[in-house]
């Protein structure tokens, strides 16, 4: 069993950044693909960032070059680094933690980008 937390997320001016953090409990954590999703109102679930338990990282095409996903397997926790943030960038953002045998999701943080 997994469980994991979001936070950081806020309100933020166009151009801004701003850091989420993912704490995960349960044990594992190191051999687990974890990442960040995001839903904005009537849209689909995206994928904005994943990085695998060896460290390879990949990006939704929307995101890539602005944002960097890392882990801290020490302290159990997975980072969104978000810059040059967009009004579109608007929207609750899920940390996720896939096991290979079941996916967890954290309660979401939510992410406004507006002046």
């Amino acid at each position: 069993q997994v469980q994991l937390v979001e936070s950081g997320g806020g309100l933020v001016q166009p151009g801004g950044s701003l850091t989420l953090s993912c704490a995960a409990s349960g044990s594992g954590f190191s051999r687990n693909a974890v990442g960040w999703r995001r839903q904005a109102p009537g849209k689909q679930r995206e994928l904005v960032a994943a990085i695998t338990s060896g460290g390879v990282m990949s990006y939704g095409k929307a995101v890539k070059g602005r944002f960097a996903v890392s882990r801290e397997n020490a302290k159990s926790t997975v980072y969104l680094q978000m810059n040059s943030l967009k009004p579109e960038d608007t929207a609750v953002y899920y940390c996720y933690a896939d096991t290979n045998t079941s996916l967890y999701w954290g309660q979401g943080t939510q992410v406004t980008v507006s002046s």
